[in-house]
């Protein structure tokens, strides 16, 4: 017989060379780390001060929220029923009769909110830049926003911020409407429908306001845009009607001038034109955030990764 090790004795002997390996390394690395156990935890201690410091230093922020429902379209009956045959002149006068074509209200409703301009001139029209852009945190006691005195003076009302060739010292529309994105969410649900509309803010009464504010804003903006293409296509349709003499075609406009009639009539008497209040907004008396448990936990635990990382890194270099 052969006196050289066959096949499997030779892989035998190499797993068994593989896992003395594998324990000399891991007694070695628990040895690495018990040598410097006094660095991991003096690291872990001071990440683990430093999140405690840093979770009581950040302001609480209160979240208002609304519940919306999308407000029944009752002048769309009519105007369904004229689709199938008068789509094309209705088309021509800007008139939406409900064929399936485009986007409707509600979602519509809800890409406005989200829209620069409209934000813009939400924060122009409440005059929101202050407390939105130099808003630093919330004294309960007396119920007033505390300024950042580094952003904006308010004895003189002078903003702080140094000018550059494409802004001013004063913060622009543009910078204002991204801030706002920041602490304003609208969400809808696919199956029920419904709109949730949330605001954050230092305040919890600042919130639960501009909530207010802007739900009561984009019916105003809703309403405005309907009565305005309204307003346009009965003008378009009564030019047409004093230009026609078929009895027919007649017919045609006046039922058409007639809905816009309609979408007028409901635009003026209906106040929560595109967005019915379910659950209004409420002054909040707990916090959204910060979590400050969970930042101390994490900043802990971040601090014990790095400092076996340090020791680790160490003992090896050294070695």
């Amino acid at each position: 017989m052969s006196e050289h090790p066959s096949h499997y004795q030779r892989d035998a002997q190499f797993d068994e060379r593989a896992l003395r390996d594998d324990v000399i390394d891991l007694r070695e690395l628990f040895s690495a780390l018990w040598a410097g156990k006094i660095w991991i935890v003096a690291i872990t201690l001071i990440f683990a001060v430093g999140s405690v410091v840093l979770a009581l230093s950040l302001p609480n922020i209160y979240k208002s929220e609304a519940l919306l429902a999308p407000a029944s379209n009752e002048q769309g009956g009519g105007l369904s029923g004229l689709a199938g045959q008068f789509g094309g002149l209705a088309s021509l006068a800007g008139i939406n009769l409900g064929n399936g074509g485009g986007i409707d209200k509600t979602t519509m409703a809800i890409e406005v909110m989200k829209s620069r301009e409209f934000l813009g001139q939400f924060v122009q029209q409440h005059d929101l830049m202050v407390p939105l852009m130099a808003g630093k945190e919330w004294n309960p006691n007396n119920n007033q926003l505390i300024l950042d005195p580094d952003i904006y003076d308010a004895e003189s009302e002078t903003w702080l911020r140094q000018p550059t060739p494409l802004r001013t010292g004063e913060p622009t529309l543009l910078e204002a409407y991204r801030a706002f994105r920041g602490i304003f969410q609208v969400n809808q649900d696919k199956q029920t429908g419904l709109v949730t509309v949330s605001v954050e803010h230092y305040s919890p009464h600042i919130a639960k306001q501009w909530l207010d504010w802007l739900i009561a804003a984009i019916n105003e903006e809703m309403k405005a845009r309907d009565q305005k293409e309204a307003q346009r296509s009965i003008a378009f349709l009564e030019t047409q009607l004093a230009q026609t003499r078929v009895a027919e075609m007649q017919t045609v406009l006046y039922q058409l001038i007639e809905e816009q009639t309609k979408t007028m009539m409901f635009a003026e008497v209906r106040d929560e034109y595109v967005f019915k209040t379910v659950d209004p907004a409420i002054v909040p008396e707990m916090k959204a955030e910060p979590s400050r448990a969970l930042i101390c936990v994490l900043g802990t635990m971040l601090g014990g990764m790095l400092a076996v990382f340090l020791v680790l890194v160490r003992h090896f270099v050294r070695k």
